[in-house]
């Protein structure tokens, strides 16, 4: 209670900087300090369990892409889960732009201004414009980056294939990004997820389609998948035009008037969302990096790879998801400036991801063999996959609390250090180590495909540490947090 008394003395002090703020913090804080964890958790749940469920029909959608790709050949797989390792991290940094819609609208909702959020989306939408045109053009011309490796000919092209026909599907899938995240900011978490649970047997079809030669077409194998994919994100797109004529959508004022680009709103839009957007395309990066010099190892240690980071995925998604669920409820209490009740949130998911991962690594462990089998029947990879798997279990606690930590720093607006954070820990210390270790440089053994993993776990152990430590010091600091909103100032 001192801290609580001490902080509503602070925002007395400084009226110019936070106008009428104390009272409200004060009432606020003392409603939320007799919250038990269940009361807490609550909201996140509600508006998570959606979220868990759509993340979860998105990564059984690559799944289906990868094992339907395995079960055609190994070098589809190969080839798939190369075009993967390309395409999604740049899918995420061109996108990641606008994901800052969903903490800014999550904002404005708490504090009663849903009118204001239709402005951010139409100004969001010409950023759609821009990034979909330099994701495209990135695709398509992909065939350039997979020949500077000296990758299995046939997987690169493979790749290289797959990549030019999803890119047929960028523009509507970055539009349909765009309006979910102000549908999720705006607590609206179920059409996102009943798009995505529509979508993925739609996909298992269109992949026997293609993969196979069915109904009149080509046989295209793993290059079946980019081609099924782009009518995938063609038809999420036409479903979420759908969801945003229902009320919730119309009353953000999207549809008052058109509007020409705005170079103030695209700026603080892209100044907040920039950082998010380098933050998951630098964890992202890192996968594509290992993956892309675990190919010139060879195709059975790229296969298992694959596999094994899929699997990893999966575990990943329900984490994520509540991280995201938890971004959107903090931003909400900051908008509604409760900023005990943010503080206790974010600490109160931290326990949820602590448990979780204990309870991931167990299954991982004990039931290893039996996921692996689901991809593929080849010994040698499965062998070299289930080995992978351990270090997967083991990095669980860091991997999954690092997870909610970052997104629950996303709901203060706090965007700019986790992104250094993340650049440090993955890039000049997890990837180096992680090379190091499968090369046998500087004097260590060659541990081969599985050094890369022990630098991820390492790199991962960090971020959550550090990353925590930011949260800890931002949540605490209520005068911060109103200046990060920048509601206290009109």
């Amino acid at each position: 209670m001192r801290g609580e008394i001490r902080k509503t003395v602070q925002l007395r002090s400084k009226p110019d900087r936070i106008r009428g703020l104390s009272r409200t913090v004060q009432i606020t804080s003392m409603n939320s300090t007799s919250k038990s964890f269940i009361a807490l958790i609550r909201p996140v749940a509600i508006l998570g369990w959606p979220m868990v469920l759509t993340q979860l029909f998105i990564m059984a959608t690559g799944f289906v892409d990868t094992a339907m790709a395995g079960h055609y050949s190994t070098t589809d797989l190969a080839g798939v889960s190369l075009a993967s390792s390309i395409m999604w991290p740049i899918f995420f940094l061109l996108t990641g732009i606008t994901t800052a819609l969903q903490p800014i609208t999550s904002q404005l909702r708490g504090a009663h201004r849903l009118g204001e959020v239709g402005h951010q989306l139409r100004q969001g939408l010409w950023i759609c414009l821009a990034t979909s045109t330099i994701m495209t053009i990135l695709l398509v011309n992909s065939g350039f980056l997979l020949s500077l490796g000296s990758i299995d000919e046939q997987t690169a092209f493979i790749a290289s294939e797959y990549l030019k026909a999803a890119a047929w599907g960028v523009p509507p899938v970055v539009l349909y990004i765009c309006f979910r995240q102000v549908s999720e900011g705006l607590g609206h978490t179920i059409p996102p997820m009943l798009i995505a649970g529509g979508m993925l047997p739609v996909n298992a079809f269109l992949n026997y389609a293609f993969i196979y030669g069915k109904f009149g077409l080509p046989e295209m194998g793993g290059i079946g998948c980019g081609y099924a994919t782009a009518i995938h994100f063609w038809l999420e797109l036409l479903l979420m035009l759908i969801v945003i004529r229902r009320p919730f959508f119309i009353a953000t004022n999207l549809y008052s008037k058109f509007e020409w680009p705005d170079v103030s709103t695209i700026g603080a839009i892209a100044r907040l969302g920039t950082p998010i957007a380098l933050t998951i395309f630098l964890e992202m990066a890192v996968f594509a990096v290992i993956a892309f010099l675990i190919a010139n190892i060879g195709v059975t240690e790229m296969a298992a790879h694959s596999i094994a980071g899929n699997l990893n995925w999966m575990t990943y998604v329900i984490p994520m998801a509540i991280g995201s669920a938890a971004s959107i409820r903090i931003g909400f209490l900051v908008g509604e400036q409760d900023f005990l009740g943010a503080q206790k949130t974010a600490y109160a998911v931290f326990k949820f991801s602590i448990v979780y991962a204990i309870a991931v690594s167990a299954l991982l462990i004990g039931f290893r063999y039996q996921l692996v089998s689901l991809y593929t029947t080849d010994e040698a990879v499965i062998g070299i996959a289930v080995v992978i798997l351990l270090f997967i279990a083991l990095y669980q606690l860091a991997d999954d609390t690092q997870a909610v930590i970052v997104s629950s720093l996303r709901g203060y607006k706090d965007t700019k250090v986790p992104m250094i954070i993340s650049m440090l820990s993955y890039w000049f210390l997890g990837l180096p180590l992680g090379h190091s270790l499968a090369s046998g440089l500087f004097g260590f053994p060659e541990f081969g495909v599985f050094g890369y993993w022990i630098g991820l776990s390492v790199g991962l152990a960090v971020v959550a540490v550090f990353a925590g430590l930011r949260l800890r010091r931002i949540s605490g600091d209520w005068q911060r947090v109103s200046k990060l909103s920048g509601l206290s100032a009109t």
